[in-house]
């Protein structure tokens, strides 16, 4: 599909995303450099960094990864700084990094809802901090006195509720809230703008297809305002929209991007389905293979 943008919207721009090589993240990287940026990304795998780094190479887009965890502030620091020695500074950090499985309350333990917490909300608030200096107004690596930009990945499943999500329902409860508070704060004092993206189902996801496989019947399209699942493209336009000039004054937003979807919850997916087969999605999403696309070189 050909981009609504000029492909010069981020042109000198370089952008940071965790979670970036893969599934909406590697879209989202993979549109920015279209559109003229330079970008680093962040993961915890080296095979699936080095696939997404040579497929995005293979476009013409200058990019890097770095192995790293969001979860450790020490991780979080050596690669903010390591893509400012690479590319000479730091204009955007999109905060896609995320967690999820299918898990009733009963069966969830503190420590696995800590974890989804920890990589999602406190990850991103840990990207955030380390990356403050470089993208503040006048900070180092910044050859302009305005300041830089925060994306956070966000989801809708905490506007109403749903099966299985406590966890990360709460995490993304709290994603939002951290882009509201640095939107008044790094906005009022740094000239930061922070916002975050909400997408709903998106068709060819890991999130996807833990949380409606396959074997689950529930004629899913025809409870959806627009009668389709959403494409990883539209969360990377929605991206591209707050990212470049034409939302420069957007900030402490989170753009929800689910066709109107959240307007209907709760969800028409029986609790007793989720249940039956959530073990068998997901020992699958264990096992199978992360998309990432293959070179073109």
């Amino acid at each position: 599909m050909e981009s609504p943008f000029k492909s010069d919207i981020l042109k000198g721009k370089v952008a940071l995303l965790t979670g970036g090589g893969s599934g909406i993240g590697l879209e989202i990287s993979t549109q920015f450099g279209k559109h003229g940026a330079s970008v680093a990304i962040m993961g915890r795998r080296k095979t699936i960094l080095d696939s997404a780094v040579s497929y995005l190479q293979s476009l013409g887009i200058p990019a890097i990864g770095f192995e790293g965890d969001v979860r450790k502030q020490e991780d979080a620091k050596r690669v903010v700084e390591l893509t400012v020695k690479h590319f000479g500074k730091l204009d955007i950090l999109v905060n896609a990094a995320a967690g999820n499985f299918l898990v009733s309350p009963e069966d969830l333990s503190p420590n696995g809802f800590r974890t989804v917490l920890d990589i999602d909300s406190v990850g991103t608030f840990t990207m955030c901090h380390e990356a403050l200096n470089y993208i503040k107004k006048g900070g180092r690596g910044r050859n302009s006195t305005s300041g830089g930009i925060i994306l956070n990945i966000s989801a809708t499943l905490h506007y109403t509720a749903s099966w299985y999500q406590i966890h990360v329902a709460a995490a993304k409860a709290a994603v939002d809230a951290v882009t509201r508070n640095l939107a008044l704060e790094w906005g009022t004092d740094y000239d930061i703008r922070v916002n975050g993206i909400a997408p709903g189902p998106i068709g060819d996801t890991a999130g996807m297809r833990k949380l409606v496989p396959d074997e689950i019947n529930n004629k899913t399209r025809e409870y959806m305002p627009l009668y389709k699942l959403g494409e990883k493209y539209d969360i990377a336009m929605a991206a591209l929209y707050l990212a470049s000039d034409a939302g420069k004054y957007i900030n402490g937003t989170t753009i929800i991007v689910d066709g109107g979807l959240w307007l209907s919850r709760p969800r028409h997916l029986p609790k007793d389905a989720v249940k039956e087969l959530s073990r068998t999605v997901e020992k699958r999403s264990r096992n199978a293979p992360v998309g990432v696309p293959s070179s073109k070189l």
